[in-house]
């Protein structure tokens, strides 16, 4: 794993991904992801300088605050996963955990899609439904506001879609 890229890398941890998710809306300091995310304080930081230091996030402002200094870092826009060819194991894994702990916290009063599928398509038709689910990603990602902000509710999404190298044909191992 020493060859893999950095961002990559940084990508592949689940407190990673829900920190860039929860600076989408707005700049927050580690202390406040610590807090969202119950975690400690060192390691918040620790996650946040990993971001940092592969460009996924950016200092959005420096303030006083109870005497320090505080950082408030923010999600750099634009989807460094959507097109990851290189890790996409490594990917998947780590949304395969993110998305097994949001499902432990799904509402039992909300609705919601499920699906698993493996299905051959023309490639317009996968073209057409690729731009609408990444459009429903950005338009999910628009209307995200801060975390417990009044008349919001929290809203899990994990999404991985792409075309498959086709699979050896069922019985081509067998002689005649």
């Amino acid at each position: 794993m020493t060859d893999v890229d950095p961002v990559l890398r940084a990508l592949a941890h689940p407190v990673r991904l829900r920190m860039l998710t929860l600076m989408w809306t707005g700049p927050m300091s580690a202390a406040e992801l610590a807090r969202e995310l119950d975690i400690s304080h060192a390691l918040a930081s620790r996650h946040l300088r990993r971001l940092d230091a592969v460009g996924l996030v950016e200092l959005a402002e420096e303030r006083i605050r109870r005497g320090g200094r505080e950082r408030r870092y923010r999600t750099v826009h634009g989807s460094p996963l959507s097109d990851r060819r290189d890790g996409a194991r490594m990917l998947a894994a780590t949304l395969a955990h993110t998305l097994q702990e949001r499902a432990a916290r799904r509402s039992p009063d909300g609705g919601g899609v499920t699906v698993d599928a493996e299905l051959w398509v023309a490639p317009e038709a996968w073209e057409a439904a690729r731009g609408r689910l990444a459009d429903v990603a950005a338009e999910l990602h628009d209307a995200a506001r801060p975390p417990r902000a009044p008349g919001t509710i929290p809203v899990g999404m994990s999404l991985m879609a792409f075309p498959l190298q086709e699979a050896p044909h069922a019985g081509a191992d067998r002689e005649p």
